[in-house]
């Protein structure tokens, strides 16, 4: 029996009983769809936080203090002014021409009401930081201008402010050139943000950037500062600026090595820890869907059974005409592939018309490897639990079977 002869008779087969051909259709598409589409989820979501972490820049450095903050106040800044990362230490930073930094760029952060004389908006991120601020990080100024090293200076009641809060904040005009109140007192807006993709629980379209010398003298106080992002000179350099920036720290703070009074991370870092929990999530999502495929090969294995009893007198004829044990093998394995091939198919074709469309807000893309993978699973388990069947119906002697009907 020639292979077109059994993918014939195996087609006979599957259209013998349509209904039920259909139903265990379903079964193996809706499992190949489940893994196709449940990686891509994964995919899509890993890639959406790759990009955010990516968007950060990956020749930048943050150097956080493990304990303290941005309103340490005169009293922290008197008491433990060995110890704390304040905005002197960031100018000696940033002045220290250390080879592989490019800029050292000090921010302090605090939440308080900001309104005008027709909206008000509460815990509005207030970031105090300096000129360079615009350069270093992702923040761009859509329209106005960033504040100037002349207003870090003499600390002027200047802000740039998000595309978010000057929209709830102005919703009938531009915000550009309008003063707003921050904590009861009055500052210009020069400055409006392009709109970015936030990343966390905050809004980083509602925030409010002024020059750190004047929140620090309105709001939080002269002690240490929240955190420094810390530019180098290129992507490659990102280690040797972190040593750089360390051994200068603990100089300029009197510790040694041993001392946990800061932590400095980097975009490359987080990228991998992301990528790790990422690729665990996305094993996660597949091995449920196998188990939707599994259940699929399982009703495989049911149809042909019965498919086998049904066709008893068939098998039983065609023994006695001189079929081999290969040949009947053959024939009911080739169409419990064909039946689950038939349903890989339809389950990609589902996949490929669900990856278009956002699910749970995130839009699955869909990975290279996912669709023959599960085209060859389908078949592989179409195969795997149609070998039992086919074997009892290749091992029945013509008698035997010719007795059963």
């Amino acid at each position: 029996m020639s292979v077109l002869e059994m993918l014939w008779s195996a087609l006979r087969g599957i259209t013998a009983n349509k209904l039920r051909s259909i139903l265990t259709l379903l079964g193996v598409m809706i499992g190949v769809a489940s893994v196709i589409l449940l990686l891509a989820v994964g995919n899509g979501s890993s890639q959406e936080v790759r990009d955010a972490i990516s968007s950060l820049g990956t020749n930048t450095l943050t150097v956080r203090a493990s304990s303290g903050g941005g309103g340490g106040g005169q009293e922290a800044a008197t008491s433990t002014s060995e110890k704390i990362i304040n905005l002197d230490v960031a100018t000696q930073l940033d002045s220290a021409n250390l080879g592989h930094v490019a800029a050292v760029v000090p921010q302090v952060t605090t939440s308080l009401t900001v309104a005008t004389t027709d909206a008000s908006e509460d815990s509005v991120s207030i970031i105090g930081t300096t000129e360079g601020y615009f350069d270093v990080g992702t923040s761009s100024v859509a329209t106005g201008e960033a504040f100037t090293s002349a207003d870090v200076t003499t600390a002027a009641k200047v802000v740039v402010i998000g595309q978010t809060l000057a929209t709830t904040l102005f919703p009938q005009s531009s915000a550009l050139g309008e003063s707003i109140n921050v904590d009861g007192s009055p500052y210009t807006v020069v400055g409006i943000l392009a709109t970015q993709s936030s990343t966390g629980i905050s809004d980083t379209n509602s925030v409010v950037i002024a020059p750190i010398s004047r929140v620090q003298r309105s709001f939080t106080g002269f002690g240490a500062v929240s955190t420094l992002t810390v530019e180098s000179t290129d992507s490659d350099s990102v280690d040797a600026a972190s040593a750089e920036i360390e051994i200068m720290l603990n100089q300029l703070l009197g510790q040694t090595e041993d001392d946990e009074s800061y932590t400095i991370t980097n975009q490359s870092s987080l990228l991998e820890t992301q990528q790790a929990s990422a690729d665990s999530f996305t094993v996660l999502l597949g091995a449920v869907a196998a188990i939707s495929l599994l259940v699929g090969g399982i009703g495989v294995t049911n149809v042909m059974l019965v498919t086998v009893t049904e066709r008893t007198r068939e098998i039983g004829i065609r023994k006695a005409l001189g079929a081999t044990r290969g040949a009947i093998l053959g024939q009911f394995l080739a169409e419990a592939a064909t039946l689950t091939l038939l349903g890989g198919l339809l389950g990609v074709v589902a996949a490929l018309v669900g990856s278009n469309f956002e699910i749970n807000g995130t839009q699955p893309v869909v990975l290279d490897y996912s669709i023959p993978l599960a085209l060859g699973v389908s078949v592989a388990i179409g195969v795997f639990f149609g070998v039992y069947p086919a074997a009892r119906a290749a091992g029945m002697r013509p008698i035997q079977a010719l007795r059963a009907i």
